[in-house]
């Protein structure tokens, strides 16, 4: 770490993800000389994380070095450098070991950390969510090499699909009984684990983790029905929390993630928040916080040129997406398959768009293997909060093809 103690940032970005990149990304569209210091714990610089578990897998010719997203930028990075207090009255932030910077204006793109469970700490269970976690999930993953995935959400699905195109024998453990069934109605989630089961994964569903242990180069996990599992690495995906212990200790309003208003300022001056950790009010759907790329990239650069002097409001929906295999879909707004659903199939099943409504209102839309219509998504979305659009019609409000 370079000594920073007593210097001064017109711009601190505490925080090194994608939404920290994306706010380098806006100030310097409006302010192309001030001074702009970063602040990540992790030990690597912002890399487009998506590709962790995505790109990197599918793509030989990607690597770590061609997704960082700071280099040639005019920035001071401190990778490794979590910040442990924030004095909003002196406009100043210390890092841990106790360097104390000053700021103009500050932005936390915190993030968030993965749920834990109790398994022993060690390399061979992996937390998936960065660089360092793909590196060791790549030395410990060769070819037939058993991996156990913990979850069948989002994180859970991608990996388990990454590593057994990679040749990993995978079995899967979760406590639903299909793949991904927290986020798509019946019928999808049944062709999701049809697919799986037959490319060999094995499924162990219906199952919760209630012990694991250690053994020479094996991780040994047991399930709530007594099956032992054995496996050289154990890749958990059960959800994150937002990064909001450096806020609330500074006396930043929070609330399920950092609260910030529609200028992504938060209730304390100069300082604003973006990206997993901030909790917004989307125009179409209300006070949410968003887990996605597409978000991060989106509201950072809206925050960062808001610190340098816009006055922008963020009225985005941001989207999100994955592949599964042969599948591959875009989603707009919330997926949830506890609320209600219109599913309209194209004739011969190759693709759906399901609308998930809350009441006669439309929350979110899912694509799959629907293109090009995210916009589409959003229109419908709006029409229906607006009263425009019924239930009725949303059969072929989004072509299926």
């Amino acid at each position: 770490m370079a000594d920073l103690d007593g210097k001064n940032y017109d711009y601190v970005i505490v925080g090194g993800g994608v939404a920290a990149a994306a706010a380098v990304d806006g100030i310097r569209e409006l302010d192309e000389s001030g001074s702009v210091l970063v602040l990540g714990a992790e030990p690597d610089g912002p890399v487009y994380r998506p590709d962790l578990s995505k790109t990197l897998w599918l793509d030989k010719d990607s690597s770590l070095d061609k997704i960082q997203l700071l280099d040639g930028k005019q920035v001071e990075l401190e990778t490794s450098s979590p910040v442990t207090a924030i004095d909003s009255g002196a406009h100043t932030v210390t890092v841990d070991g106790g360097a104390t910077v000053t700021y103009g204006k500050l932005l936390l793109a915190t993030g968030s950390s993965p749920r834990t469970l109790d398994l022993p700490e060690t390399d061979r269970v992996i937390y998936y969510r960065t660089a360092g976690d793909y590196r060791r999930l790549r030395e410990l993953a060769g070819q037939d090499t058993p991996v156990t995935v913990v979850g069948g959400g989002y994180i859970g699905a991608e990996v388990t699909a990454a590593l057994t195109l990679n040749g990993a024998k995978v079995t899967m453990v979760f406590d639903e009984k299909l793949v991904q069934q927290r986020l798509f109605p019946k019928s999808v989630a049944e062709l999701i684990t049809k697919d799986f089961t037959d490319r060999g994964v094995r499924l162990l569903t219906g199952e919760t983790v209630a012990a694991g242990a250690l053994a020479d180069d094996r991780v040994a996990i047991k399930v709530s029905d007594g099956t032992s599992v054995e496996a050289g690495a154990v890749v958990v995906g059960v959800g994150v929390m937002p990064n909001t212990g450096l806020a609330e200790s500074a006396g930043i309003t929070t609330d399920n993630g950092i609260v910030v208003d529609d200028h992504l300022a938060t209730s304390t001056a100069d300082v604003y928040a973006a990206g997993d950790v901030a909790s917004y009010d989307d125009k179409l759907l209300g006070r949410r916080r968003v887990e996605h790329v597409d978000n991060a990239e989106a509201m950072g650069k809206k925050a960062g040129r808001n610190m340098a002097g816009a006055d922008e409001t963020y009225d985005y929906t941001p989207i999100f997406w994955s592949d599964l295999f042969d599948f591959g879909y875009e989603a707009v707004g919330q997926l949830d398959s506890r609320l209600d659903t219109v599913e309209d199939w194209k004739d011969d099943r190759s693709s759906v768009v399901v609308y998930y409504l809350d009441g006669d209102k439309v929350q979110g839309v899912l694509l799959w293997n629907v293109w090009d219509s995210t916009d589409k998504a959003r229109d419908v979305i709006a029409k229906s909060r607006d009263g425009k659009l019924s239930r009725d019609e949303l059969k072929g409000a989004i072509p299926t093809s």
